[in-house]
């Protein structure tokens, strides 16, 4: 009887204990929804509070002026984040599981391949001339997915799930007459579900974050995503916050939040992201336990 009592006691004081560490982790959140609903004048008097002394949207409403634009700034982050996501997943499976077979002759000499352009790649000048003169891809949503389809990290990370799958289940299948496609799409990757939802987490925040490719590659204002054009907003408002003087009777500098729409930006750009995660939260923890305990 003791023994049990002392065994939820432990068990108390250690939910306590991640309770208290998980509310100090949504302090940093809190303050970036609480700046963003403050004024910008009590920010610079006033300082970072958790409660705003006075709650208001104007920082979120210099932001929606134009919603239409926001709108299709959206849409092309969502569109190049989904089918960028899906296609780089899939490349980075096929090339991971054939990495992954060790009964593939060449399984060693293509890692090491893959290794190296891990460590050493050609630079941003080589990849600017084959996307703006041998491709002609510049203002196309392609210019934004196809630099990131494989990465050679999740390429390793993938292979690491992948090798956990044992060859005799392969042999196996292979035994009862099924093909090398078949065992990839019936039996590994419905296997290696959690390495999916993990990889494919970390691809798509590499996606829905990127502005540094929209910036070389876009002109086309239809075609600019979510956080290049936010974040073309913030330097405006930067730029007119520090040059524009007090006594400009042109220009109203109480018109421009900048703190406040620094984190306004990061609520808008970050908010789908924290909306899709929960959705696949167990398969990426499950995902990252992947091969940590062999048995």
């Amino acid at each position: 009887m003791g023994l049990l009592k002392n065994t939820a006691l432990a068990k108390g004081v250690i939910h306590l204990w991640f309770i208290i560490f998980s509310l100090f982790c949504m302090i940093p959140l809190w303050y970036v929804v609480s700046i963003s609903l403050s004024k910008e004048s009590d920010i610079a008097t006033k300082g970072y509070r958790l409660i705003p002394k006075t709650i208001t949207t104007f920082a979120y409403n210099y932001l929606l002026q134009n919603p239409k634009q926001l709108i299709t700034g959206y849409s092309v982050s969502i569109t190049v984040t989904v089918v960028g996501t899906a296609l780089s997943l899939l490349l980075t499976a096929m090339l991971a599981y054939v990495m992954s077979r060790k009964d593939f002759f060449g399984s060693n000499a293509l890692s090491f391949i893959i290794f190296f352009t891990l460590l050493f790649n050609g630079g941003l000048v080589p990849w600017y001339i084959l996307i703006k003169k041998y491709l002609h891809i510049d203002n196309t949503l392609l210019a934004l997915i196809l630099p990131y389809v494989i990465i050679p990290w999740h390429v390793l990370l993938m292979k690491g799930f992948l090798s956990e799958i044992p060859l005799a289940l392969i042999e196996s299948a292979k035994m009862d007459g099924a093909k090398e496609w078949r065992i990839f799409y019936q039996i590994v990757l419905p296997i290696a579900t959690p390495a999916l939802a993990t990889v494919g987490l970390f691809i798509a925040f590499i996606y829905w974050n990127d502005w540094w490719l929209a910036m070389l590659y876009i002109d086309n204002e239809k075609l600019i995503p979510i956080q290049y054009m936010l974040y073309r907003i913030m330097n405006n408002i930067q730029y007119l916050s520090n040059n524009i003087k007090p006594g400009n009777i042109t220009v109203d500098i109480s018109k421009f939040p900048n703190e406040t729409a620094r984190m306004a930006i990061a609520v808008l750009a970050a908010g789908p992201i924290l909306i899709v995660f929960p959705f696949i939260q167990k398969y990426f923890v499950k995902g990252l336990t992947v091969g940590a305990v062999k048995g």
